[in-house]
């Protein structure tokens, strides 16, 4: 997938009236939506510099046909989330970014094996973070690393992108998530 230069950000988040900070994390989730794969991608924003990341910001398919919520599984509905995000532990257990406000998620509940958008959107705290999957090499199936969270593939990856958060001075971070555009 294309990795966008910090103009072509900017132009998109004109063109959708989000505010644009010299710190903030980015989502594109893929066109190709291929099954189970990590083909998205998940960027820091630092002042003039982006780095990006492979990541997925759809659900495994385990958790597509498994579902954890009566409702569907989860798919983060693109959007802006301001100060949503803190460094936390991801289900008590290592550090990542954690959701501190409410996020909206498509909730999947036909399941197959596709993550997709529309139907019922719900509101809340969901536990929708944003972590790394393999502790220990990078990951090329989500299955079970993904119920709705943004999960990179690469856990060293993932290291860089919690020290860059760490480095930032921030105590929230914005996440703003796209479809590929």
């Amino acid at each position: 997938m294309k990795q966008y230069t910090i103009a072509e950000l900017k132009k998109e988040f004109s063109r959708l009236g989000y505010k644009w900070l010299n710190f903030h994390i980015v989502g594109i989730r893929s066109k190709a939506n291929a099954k189970n794969k990590f083909d998205d991608l998940i960027g820091i924003v630092n002042f003039n510099e982006i780095h990006w990341f492979n990541a997925t910001t759809n659900a495994g398919t385990h958790w597509l046909k498994n579902l954890l919520n009566p409702k569907g599984c989860a798919t983060l509905v693109p959007n802006q989330y301001k100060e949503t995000y803190k460094i936390g532990l991801h289900q008590g257990k290592y550090k990542a970014l954690v959701q501190v406000k409410k996020v909206s998620v498509y909730r999947d509940k036909n399941k197959n094996d596709i993550s997709e958008e529309g139907g019922l959107i719900d509101t809340g705290l969901f536990g929708i973070n944003i972590h790394r999957s393999n502790p220990n090499i990078a990951s090329v199936l989500i299955d079970k690393w993904s119920a709705g969270c943004q999960v990179l593939s690469n856990p060293k990856d993932f290291n860089s992108l919690l020290a860059l958060c760490e480095h930032s001075g921030l105590e929230n971070f914005n996440y703003t998530l796209f479809n590929e555009f």
